[in-house]
């Protein structure tokens, strides 16, 4: 639960760097929501006139619209990891193959040691920090 929180803890940092793990278990919390949700609603069994169902579909709706911001911030920090620039995250809206790259971008291991975009996050403290040395 704590990497769920994370993220939105830094609702709107697009500077740094997020772990794989940080990204995807944000991805998986989400989906563990929108699927409690579903289940709940099918347990539910509500006719989609009913104001109930109207009301708590409007709550999904609003907690999503909520998460959007700390989805892409997210997201951005991922591509940072990988050294790639923000405007990475856009590559997901190109028709079919784009959904499948930034599935591969976020996959893949971060860059390891610091980067343009700040220190490794498995890593943060570098050792050559610990004896002073400055990359050049």
């Amino acid at each position: 639960m704590n990497w769920y929180l994370l993220a939105f803890k830094n609702y709107a940092t697009f500077n740094g760097r997020a772990r794989r793990k940080e990204y995807w278990m944000y991805a998986l919390f989400q989906i563990l929501i929108l699927l409690a949700f579903s289940t709940f609603m099918g347990i539910l069994d509500l006719p989609e006139e009913s104001i109930f169902s109207t009301l708590l579909s409007s709550l999904l709706g609003l907690y999503f619209l909520g998460s959007i911001v700390p989805t892409i911030s997210l997201a951005v920090r991922r591509m940072h990891d990988i050294d790639k620039t923000g405007s990475h995250v856009l590559i997901y809206f190109i028709p079919f193959i784009g959904s499948i790259w930034f599935l591969i971008l976020t996959i893949k291991e971060g860059t390891v040691g610091k980067n343009k975009y700040g220190p490794d996050p498995k890593k943060p403290y570098d050792e050559l920090d610990a004896i002073g040395v400055t990359e050049e």
